[in-house]
């Protein structure tokens, strides 16, 4: 007579297989690199745009180096803190992060104040709509990210 085989007594805790293909020291090491590395696209691109063509100071060099800091202290916050937030206030952080640092790109250039919020607003809006919509359709209901 035929007997079945025992079950096996190890249950997993997820049935879905890991999408990670990088080592845990790979996400280590983003972690750190891509925060630097974003801010200092961001430094260069604000001292650029304020020195419009022209020559390099001292004070240009300064104010990219110092936005550049600021960027990368914001960002490693926000995402330090934004994590263990429900997925309106994730969006909106994420959100108001990008406004911010678009609005203050823009007013570089030399256009108004008004001009400078209104295109951070805008950008700060959809990004919002896009996050939330990310955020949103990867929650459970409880609120526990399942991606």
């Amino acid at each position: 007579m035929a007997h079945a085989a025992p079950a096996s007594r190890r249950r997993t805790t997820s049935t879905r297989p890991s999408t990670d293909v990088l080592s845990p020291r790979a996400h280590r090491v983003a972690s750190v690199a891509v925060p630097v590395g974003l801010g200092l696209i961001y430094g260069y691109w604000v001292a650029a745009d304020r020195r419009a063509g022209g020559e390099i100071t001292g004070w240009n060099l300064l104010l990219g180096f110092v936005s550049a800091v600021v960027f990368i202290l914001l960002f490693v916050v926000i995402r330090a803190v934004s994590g263990q937030m429900r997925r309106e206030m994730h969006a909106i952080m994420w959100a108001a992060f990008t406004g911010c640092a678009v609005g203050f790109l823009y007013s570089q250039t030399g256009h108004s104040v008004v001009r400078s919020s209104l295109m951070g607003l805008a950008l700060g809006a959809a990004c919002f709509v896009v996050l939330f919509y990310r955020y949103y359709t990867h929650e459970d209901a409880e609120g526990r990210r399942t991606s």
